[in-house]
């Protein structure tokens, strides 16, 4: 069977999923092209990465805006994706997305989470992501039921977006920004996992981590 031609970038921001990448990057379809986006990981996430198969940028800023910002910028096909490196997510599920930017059903298709079990999405991050939603579909009329955990979307037109957060505003940031621009929007729901063995989430593994993650929402909404 011939290998599809790559045309697209998944941007995986990581730190300390050295674990979650040993299952999750044998189980990228042949489409994608992975760039690891290393924010300061200490448990050999680049050397697993590069084993691999994958690029690996290095971004030592640390925050999630400011490692999807340096994958993005070292992509170089003329699609990218992103989705977390955590094994939260089957990247199987990128190619419906994909598809709909490619043959022109949307200029961002986008996941909505659909947990598969309990543990997989606490109810304190499940809450606040819950809420920012809801703002901003009643204030910009955002025609998403979730913040874009895992996208597609053209390469320019995301950096021509100039998104500034670099931490975990980046996302909200982003959605309004597209919103803004007229950006259609496709949605798909997508399975959303227990993280990987060993892993350990940085916003939803406690309480203390969620609220740090409104509180850059937050700052991102009164802009």
């Amino acid at each position: 069977m011939p290998t599809p031609d790559v045309q697209c970038d998944l941007v995986l921001p990581c730190r300390d999923e050295a674990p979650a990448l040993r299952a999750l990057l044998p189980l990228v379809p042949p489409q994608f092209s992975v760039v690891v986006a290393d924010n300061g990981s200490t448990d050999g996430t680049a050397d697993v990465a590069r084993r691999l198969g994958a690029r690996v940028v290095t971004e030592p800023t640390p925050g999630y805006g400011a490692a999807v910002q340096a994958g993005l910028e070292a992509a170089t096909n003329p699609y990218v994706a992103f989705m977390d490196g955590d094994g939260s997510f089957d990247p199987l599920e990128l190619v419906g997305l994909l598809a709909d930017v490619r043959e022109g059903h949307a200029d961002i298709a986008v996941g909505r989470r659909r947990p598969t079990g309990r543990g997989a999405w606490p109810w304190h991050a499940r809450a606040g992501n819950a809420l920012i939603v809801a703002w901003l579909r009643r204030r910009i009329d955002l025609d998403a039921h979730d913040i874009a955990p895992m996208r597609v979307c053209r390469r320019q037109a995301l950096l021509d977006l100039d998104v500034r957060d670099r931490r975990f505003g980046y996302p909200v940031e982003m959605l309004q920004k597209a919103t803004a621009a007229g950006w259609r929007f496709t949605e798909h729901d997508v399975a959303y996992h227990p993280r990987a063995e060993g892993t350990r989430s940085k916003v939803s593994g406690s309480v203390v981590g969620t609220v740090r993650t409104a509180r850059d929402f937050a700052k991102v909404l009164a802009r």
